[in-house]
């Protein structure tokens, strides 16, 4: 099958944090508080998936505030953190949304998520994922984790699913008279 027929059939995407929603850096201050860098190019992409139908979740193997903060913000509709073994997440998520292997899409960029990535319909990685995630993915996208990663995954499955050209008229329609003035 290729990448687009499995991109039209997703229905949840999920994302690991850590190297995929954000550089992989850990950032501390110096009372201990931890920072997390997120793209806005990946809020933004998130939330025209939730506008466009798609479920979304978090599988994450790390515990933080922020990342529970951040999921709220953005409205994911599942979160899991500090799950080491993905898979019982997985299965869940699979519960949850009565979402078959192959309505899922699964973005990751380590070790950790190969027990999903090997099972989901359309397993994506970050562009600066372990070589040994790239080789057994179906799609590596152009961009590195928390630098618009998972807006490109996005984007891929919206445009398959015949979404994006929709999204992209409605942007423009938004578009002021002043502002079509200076675009001219």
């Amino acid at each position: 099958m290729d990448l687009k027929d499995r991109a039209k059939k997703i229905k949840v995407i999920a994302f690991d944090v850590d190297g995929v929603l954000t550089d992989g850096g850990i950032y501390t201050g110096a009372d201990g508080e931890i920072f997390k860098p997120f793209h806005c190019r990946d809020g933004l992409g998130i939330s025209l998936a939730r506008n466009a139908g798609l479920k979304l979740a978090i599988i994450t193997g790390r515990k933080s505030p922020q990342v529970a903060y951040r999921a709220k913000e953005l409205k994911f509709d599942a979160l899991w953190q500090g799950v080491m073994d993905k898979r019982e997440a997985y299965k869940e998520l699979k519960e949850k949304f009565s979402a078959t292997d192959e309505e899922i899409c699964y973005v990751g960029d380590d070790l950790i998520d190969l027990p999903i990535l090997t099972q989901v319909g359309l397993a994506a990685a970050v562009a600066d994922a372990m070589p040994e995630v790239i080789e057994r993915v179906h799609y590596v996208a152009k961009f590195s984790g928390g630098h618009g990663a998972a807006r490109d995954v996005i984007e891929c499955i919206l445009k398959a699913q015949g979404k994006w050209e929709g999204i992209i008229e409605g942007y423009l329609a938004k578009v002021s008279p002043k502002q079509e003035k200076i675009n001219q």
